[in-house]
């Protein structure tokens, strides 16, 4: 499998540029971070490279159909990241890999994520259904994230810098801070024109899936306004059809438990012509800021 090449006139340009991983030896991969004003990595970005790194290893006709991840430590924006991948299984319908992601930190090689994949032969479907999407406005008909936060200043344009690859047409105001009853919808897609490999929307779909789906388990208590700080612990998306990530998808997220200072939350995603296509899950710690 090749990298990953497409519209350089774009945003969708710098996603790819992130997915565009060095082959640094055999199964050792490294990517690159933007620069940005945040302190640490992304973990979207983390994910979405981790999958590249699997994939590329992978025999073409096999897509992603799962990945499980899990955040080990925060990532350093100004150092680069490794991704190491174990070739667990090749099987006749299934490869499985193990990704480990790792950055020197005082003169250590430590691990800061861990990611394993699990690829499939397509096979004729025995049975076949899916949860329908909810009806909701076309996103030409909502306002953008870059509308509604040029309303809240700092605290907008604190979610405007990662997200800057990804266009968002809102359904309600996040910044309000009123407390809402769930679930939260987004229409989203990458600005831009990504190329038409399988690999690289999934990739792409794993990246984006990462940037509100913790801010559902402070729904019900107003959002993060300041108040709230949070980090990924885990992550897993489950692919049932294939998708298109620079296509308008309706993220719909919720979060079922939150207790000792966790919250799990799920997230489903439905291409524009109504298709399921992902369901995503994730723990993840919130905390009081300043605690």
């Amino acid at each position: 499998m090749s990298g990953p090449s497409g519209d350089g006139d774009s945003q969708a340009a710098a996603l790819l540029q992130v997915l565009d991983l060095e082959e640094r030896d055999r199964d050792v991969f490294v990517g690159q971070t933007p620069t940005t004003r945040l302190q640490r990595i992304f973990g979207g970005q983390v994910a979405g490279q981790a999958l590249m790194a699997a994939g590329l290893t992978v025999p073409e006709g096999r897509d992603v159909h799962s990945l499980h991840a899990y955040f080990l430590r925060p990532g350093d924006p100004h150092e680069e990241i490794r991704y190491t991948v174990d070739r667990i299984r090749d099987g006749r319908s299934f490869t499985t890999r193990r990704v480990i992601g790792c950055q020197w930190r005082r003169g250590e090689d430590v691990a800061i994520f861990a990611l394993t994949a699990d690829f499939h032969a397509e096979e004729p479907a025995v049975v076949e259904h899916s949860l329908p999407m909810p009806a909701v406005p076309a996103p030409e008909e909502l306002p953008s994230l870059a509308d509604v936060a040029a309303r809240h200043g700092q605290e907008g344009s604190a979610e405007m810098e990662i997200s800057r690859a990804v266009e968002q047409r809102l359904l309600e105001d996040p910044f309000d801070g009123q407390a809402k009853e769930p679930p939260t919808r987004v229409w989203m897609r990458v600005a831009g024109r990504l190329p038409a490999q399988p690999a690289v929307h999934a990739a792409a779909l794993t990246f984006v899936s990462d940037l509100t789906l913790l801010g559902a388990g402070l729904v019900r208590v107003g959002g993060w306004q300041d108040r709230y700080a949070g980090a990924s612990l885990d992550h897993a998306v489950w692919f049932h059809a294939p998708v298109r990530a620079d296509d308008w998808f309706l993220y719909e997220t919720d979060s079922p438990a939150a207790s000792g200072g966790r919250a799990l939350c799920f997230g489903r995603v439905w291409s524009a012509d109504g298709t399921h296509v992902a369901t995503v899950a994730q723990e993840g710690l919130l905390r009081a800021v300043g605690r």
